[in-house]
C-alpha cells in the first residue's frame, strides 16, 4: 500500500512540474508578441521623427504647388497642405482667384499640361497589351473633351488621334490637349485638305450618295477621310485596335472580367477583325443638364440588347411619337485591328479592301450616347449649317429625320 501511495506522489508531482513549464513559456510568448508591435512601432516613429520616411504621396508633386481651386476655405486645405497634397496644381502665378478655366487654358510650355493629373500613369508603353487608340473629328470645347478623354485613357485606351476645327483648334485648347501623353492633334489645314483630296475614297461607290452636299452630309464624308488618315498613324504607331467615337460617346466596357476596354478586346478571339458596340441612347429626365457625363444617367437600350417581344411590343410607348425608337443613329459604333488594307466604311463601321471582316456583336458592352442632352445642342447642330429653314433645304443638309424635324 505505501509503495502504492509514493507512486502516485511521484506521477501528481511530475504532472505539477510540466503545468509550471507550459505556464512560463506561455507567459514569455505573450510578453514577447506585446513588446514586439510597440518596439517596431517606436522604430517608425524614430525614423519619421529624424526625417528618415519620405512621404510617397508628397514625392509625386512639385514643390511650387498651389491648392486647387475652391480649397482655400476648406478644411483639406489644412490638413492636405503643402507640395503633398493631391488636390495641388502647379502654376507660376499663386493667385487665390485662378479659376479651373485659367489653369487649363495656359500653356503647354508654362504648365507643363494638367497637373492634376501629373503621377499619374495610365499605361506603360512596353507593358499594353493590346494597343488600343480612338480617332475622332471634333469641334467640342475643351470642358467636353477632356473628362471624355481622361474616361477612356482610364479604361485602357492608350492613343488619341483628333482632327479638330472650330473651338477644339483654338491655341487655348490644343495647348492643353498636346501636352498629354498618348493624344496627337490634327489640324484642318490647306496641307491637310489637299492630301485627303487625292483620297482613293472619292474613286469608289460605297461613300458616293453623300459626296457634295452639305452640313451632316460634308461631316459624314470627312470623318471618313479622316479615319483613313488614322489608320495610317495607328499602325506606324504600333496600335492593335482603332476605334472611331465622337466626344459625346463613351464605351462602356461591361461583360469583362474587369471594368476594362483592354481587357474585353484581349478576350476577343484571334481570327475576329471587327466588334460592334451597340449604341445606348441617353434619356435626359431635366431640362437644365450642364454636364452630361455626369448628370445623365438613363439610356434607351439598343434593341440588340433587348428581347424582340419586349422591343416591338412596347415601340410605340418607347417612341412616343417620335420618327425612330432612338432619335439618332442605332446601328453602333465598332472596333478593329489595324491590319493591312484596312478602310473606314462610314463613320460606324470598318472594312478591309481585300476580304469580308470577320464581325462579332457583343452581347454586354456598348456604346453610350449623350445625345441632345441639352437644348443647344439642337440649335448648335441647326445653325453651324445654314441652311434654309425650308423642307427642300432641311431635307438637303440633315440626314437623320429628327434633324429635320427641330430644324
Amino acid at each position: 500500500m505505501a509503495g502504492y501511495r509514493g507512486g502516485s506522489s511521484v506521477s501528481a508531482s511530475t504532472g505539477g512540474g510540466g503545468s509550471a513549464v507550459a505556464a512560463a513559456f506561455s507567459t514569455r510568448l505573450l510578453l514577447l508578441l506585446t513588446l514586439l508591435p510597440l518596439a517596431l512601432a517606436a522604430f517608425a516613429f524614430a525614423l519619421q521623427w529624424r526625417g528618415g520616411m519620405r512621404d510617397p504621396a508628397g514625392a509625386a508633386w512639385p514643390a511650387d504647388a498651389q491648392r486647387f481651386p475652391g480649397m482655400e476655405n476648406s478644411p483639406l486645405s489644412s490638413s492636405h497642405g503643402g507640395a503633398g497634397s493631391y488636390f495641388a496644381v502647379s502654376s507660376s502665378s499663386s493667385s487665390p482667384g485662378a479659376d479651373c478655366a485659367e489653369i487649363l487654358g495656359r500653356s503647354a510650355a508654362s504648365s507643363n499640361g494638367i497637373s492634376l493629373y501629373r503621377g499619374w500613369s495610365f499605361d506603360s508603353e512596353s507593358a499594353i497589351t493590346p494597343k488600343i487608340c480612338i480617332t475622332g473629328s471634333t469641334s467640342a470645347s475643351l470642358h467636353q473633351i477632356l473628362p471624355w478623354l481622361y474616361y477612356h485613357k482610364v479604361i485602357g485606351v492608350s492613343h488619341f488621334f483628333l482632327f479638330v476645327e472650330g473651338e477644339a483648334a483654338k491655341p487655348a485648347v490644343t495647348s492643353v490637349l498636346e501636352s498629354i501623353r498618348g493624344v496627337k492633334i490634327i489640324y484642318r489645314t490647306k496641307e491637310l485638305k489637299e492630301k485627303q483630296e487625292k483620297s482613293r475614297i472619292w474613286n469608289e461607290t460605297w461613300l458616293a450618295g453623300f459626296f457634295y452636299k452639305p452640313c451632316n452630309y460634308e461631316l459624314f464624308v470627312k470623318q471618313s477621310l479622316n479615319m483613313e488618315m488614322a489608320i495610317i498613324m495607328a499602325r506606324d504607331a504600333g496600335m492593335d485596335w482603332i476605334i472611331h467615337l465622337d466626344t459625346d460617346e463613351l464605351i462602356h466596357p461591361a461583360g469583362a472580367r474587369e471594368y476594362s476596354l483592354r481587357r474585353l478586346l484581349l478576350d476577343v478571339p484571334d481570327n475576329v477583325d471587327m466588334v460592334i458596340f451597340p449604341n445606348y441612347e441617353s434619356s435626359i429626365e431635366r431640362d437644365d443638364i450642364k454636364d452630361p457625363f455626369t448628370e445623365v444617367s438613363m439610356f434607351k437600350k439598343n434593341y440588340d440588347h433587348l428581347p424582340k417581344d419586349t422591343y416591338f411590343g412596347l415601340y410605340k410607348e418607347a417612341t412616343r411619337g417620335n420618327p425612330n425608337y432612338f432619335l439618332t443613329y442605332g446601328n453602333g459604333k465598332s472596333a478593329a485591328r489595324v491590319q493591312e488594307h484596312l478602310r473606314p466604311n462610314g463613320a460606324h463601321r470598318w472594312h478591309n479592301y481585300m476580304k469580308s471582316p470577320n464581325e462579332i456583336k457583343l452581347e454586354e458592352a456598348a456604346i453610350l450616347h449623350y445625345t441632345y442632352t441639352k437644348f443647344s445642342d439642337l440649335t448648335s447642330r441647326r445653325d453651324r449649317c445654314g441652311c434654309k429653314p425650308t423642307k427642300e433645304d432641311v431635307k438637303r443638309c440633315f440626314i437623320l429625320e429628327f434633324d429635320r424635324l427641330v430644324s
